[in-house]
């Protein structure tokens, strides 16, 4: 009877967990430190409704005088489950009801970091409807760097177009554009790049270009430089891009056959993105110029 109790506890136990595993296999690292480290125990009804995206029962336990701001030991929210889960709709109702949209784990993560690690742009909106901090204070971790480095252009975007410095350099991390090209993040990169990002701003001397080249990713490499990387720029150790990379490669062959002279129209069409600067850029559709000149310098 007693081996019968045991294996059927066990059984709970296994079903209770399944939807954490699943959730361990796409964001390993983050949710063995975040969600494991001696939170099991204290884990409420509404952390793992708002996690599972169960909505209905959301509701019930909300309108049975759950508090939407129960905290683990951790002090992780059911609105940092719902985000981390993907769960819109279950955010906002946490969010219409009265949850923290800017709190912070021990670990310095918010609820918004999370629906970027998700890679939920619904998330993100709602989130920064209800207020939640674009860039959070330099200590805690940062949203725009976690969508970068998971290739979610569009949260990325959001972020960025509510008010997160596209050039902004984190000092373990980097800029976006060297996150996006450490982490071979080729959507992200390119969107960067059109939306203005400083091509030669990475980490402390160590350029985009250098990560990219250390990388291998030879359309990274060439997109870069087509932006007006600079092929000889040297790093903290006195490394051009070219003695970073791989011998032999495709990288280092691109790499190579830009250390020649600047074709002039490439000169002029960074002179006149230059001219009209990262806040206007979006207006060179708009020129009076003809069509093909216009796809040039927005590299169409």
């Amino acid at each position: 009877m007693f081996c019968s109790e045991m294996a059927g506890m066990l059984t709970d136990i296994a079903v209770w967990r399944e939807p954490w595993n699943r959730l361990y296999q796409m964001h390993g690292e983050y949710i063995c430190n975040s969600l494991m480290a001696g939170s099991w125990a204290d884990r409420s009804p509404l952390h793992d409704a708002a996690f599972q995206g169960r909505l209905l029962t959301l509701k019930t336990l909300i309108a049975q005088g759950f508090n939407v701001n129960i905290m683990t030991i951790d002090r992780m929210s059911p609105l940092h489950d719902a985000c981390l889960g993907g769960h819109v709709a279950c955010a906002k109702v946490l969010l219409e009801n009265g949850a923290n949209v800017n709190s912070v784990t021990v670990d310095g993560i918010t609820p918004l970091y999370n629906a970027c690690c998700s890679g939920s742009a619904a998330c993100v909106n709602v989130l920064l409807e209800y207020g939640s901090i674009p860039q959070p204070d330099g200590q805690l971790a940062s949203p725009v760097y976690e969508a970068t480095k998971r290739g979610h252009r569009e949260c990325m975007e959001l972020l960025l177009a509510n008010g997160v410095n596209i050039d902004l350099e984190i000092p373990q991390t980097g800029t976006p554009l060297y996150v996006a090209c450490t982490f071979q993040r080729t959507d992200c990169v390119k969107k960067l790049l059109q939306l203005g990002a400083n091509v030669h701003k990475g980490r402390l001397q160590d350029t985009p270009l250098h990560a990219a080249a250390r990388k291998s990713s030879a359309k990274v490499v060439e997109m870069l430089i087509d932006y007006g990387a600079d092929v000889k720029s040297r790093n903290s150790e006195g490394n051009r891009p070219v003695e970073v990379c791989a011998p032999n490669t495709a990288v280092e062959r691109a790499l190579l056959l830009r250390e020649g002279p600047t074709a002039l129209t490439q000169l002029c069409r960074l002179c006149i993105r230059q001219c009209l600067g990262r806040l206007r850029l979006h207006k060179l559709s708009s020129l009076d110029l003809p069509d093909r000149l216009k796809e040039f310098l927005l590299y169409r």
